[in-house]
């Protein structure tokens, strides 16, 4: 009688755990080294049942902080009215965002055409991480237009929420008016933000903000880690 592989006896039995609960969506696994004291065998076997649980979407290895339990897709709709603290509270989960950069600089192109800008015009720039319940699930980079928003930079600084710091320069709502959605290959950059491994696919939105009266203010762009949301276009104009 064929004996069953010590990795994937290994992987079965972690498997088992996890549905059990005694490991949870985005608890992380003991190390190699604790796994392989446990089973009484060398890394490389535990590698072995860790990389065949990492294929089958079960665990997630990060680089250089461990493997950590993969949670189920999120739920993320694109309506009207996306907020992204809103969207990740109504799944759920924790959101958090994580600031790689907050800057003024002249707009690009298509930043420009978008945002409707005058020649010699500025932009504040905001880029980074959007994560659910610790798990990062998106890379973006927001522009809007610095002569109408003088205060932006610094409310951004102050808070990582959009939204709050629009408020926080008078302007109470806004809605979206227009998404692209297209799909990418992750740079080496992002896959590092994501924990994703470069040439992975990302699902990108790039998407225009405008106010109540039409004016522009927000052009975004957003990479989403494609096996960690569900995107649903909502035709939803309810607030």
């Amino acid at each position: 009688m064929a004996r069953t592989p010590v990795w994937k006896s290994i992987a079965a039995t972690l498997e088992g755990e996890i549905a059990q609960g005694l490991y949870r969506a985005g608890d992380k696994l003991p190390t190699e080294a604790a796994l392989a004291a446990r089973f009484g065998v060398n890394r490389h076997t535990v590698r072995h049942a860790l990389a065949a649980l990492a294929e089958a979407g079960v665990v997630r290895s990060r680089r250089g902080s461990g493997v950590f339990v993969e949670a189920p897709p999120t739920e993320y709709p694109i309506g009207r009215r996306v907020r992204f603290h809103q969207n990740i509270r109504a799944s759920g989960r924790l959101p958090e965002k994580r600031v790689l950069r907050v800057e003024t600089r002249p707009p690009t192109e298509a930043e420009a055409a978008s945002l409707g800008l005058a020649p010699n015009a500025q932009v504040v720039v905001y880029e980074g991480l959007s994560l659910s319940s610790g798990s990062p699930i998106a890379h973006f980079t927001s522009t809007f237009p610095a002569a109408r928003f003088p205060g932006l930079a610094a409310r951004l600084e102050e808070t990582s929420s959009v939204t709050e710091a629009l408020r926080l320069e008078g302007l109470s709502d806004y809605i979206r008016a227009e998404t692209r959605l297209t799909a990418e290959r992750a740079s080496a950059t992002q896959a590092l933000h994501l924990a994703v491994r470069e040439g992975d696919p990302l699902l990108k939105t790039t998407g225009l903000n405008r106010d109540l009266d039409g004016r522009p203010v927000e052009h975004g762009e957003t990479w989403f880690a494609g096996d960690r949301v569900v995107l649903t276009v909502s035709h939803d104009d309810t607030p």
